[in-house]
């Protein structure tokens, strides 16, 4: 059983040793790929959810590796009852990961077997200009 609480994945969760500025606004479209990213997840897509992430994610952690890691930890919560957005930080640098333009959002969540969780999601700017989940964290 993996204890949500100390749910780690390597390098990927860059936002759990982050300490959080102020909340700031974030951008209009970065609050929308993190929901759309976490649909993924939510239904269960997991390899879809490792494409869909930013560069940095796909670097560091193995597709198959990432499937294993979020299958155990989401499929011991059960399925989302809510999930609401109740915090953004914007910022340049993260620990162990380069400096570039990153959102860090977090949202109050409840799963069937998880009253009260929150998801950290963390987002960077690609070249590409679109915003792409390299860090996901639940406590």
């Amino acid at each position: 059983m993996v204890h949500t609480s100390k749910l780690v994945m390597p390098a990927i969760l860059l936002a759990a040793a982050f300490t959080a500025s102020p909340a700031v606004p974030a951008t209009d479209s970065a609050a929308p790929a993190a929901q759309s990213w976490l649909r993924l997840v939510d239904k269960g897509a997991y390899g879809e959810s490792w494409e869909a992430a930013g560069r940095y994610f796909r670097n560091v952690i193995p597709k198959e590796k990432w499937v294993e890691l979020i299958k155990a930890a989401r499929e011991s919560l059960g399925e989302l009852v809510s999930r609401e957005l109740s915090g953004s930080t914007r910022t340049t640098e993260l620990p162990g990961a380069p400096d570039g333009d990153y959102v860090v959002l977090q949202f109050k969540t409840q799963f069937q077997n998880k009253k009260s969780a929150t998801e950290t999601v963390t987002l960077a700017l690609e070249d590409d200009g679109a915003w792409r989940v390299v860090g996901y964290f639940i406590r």
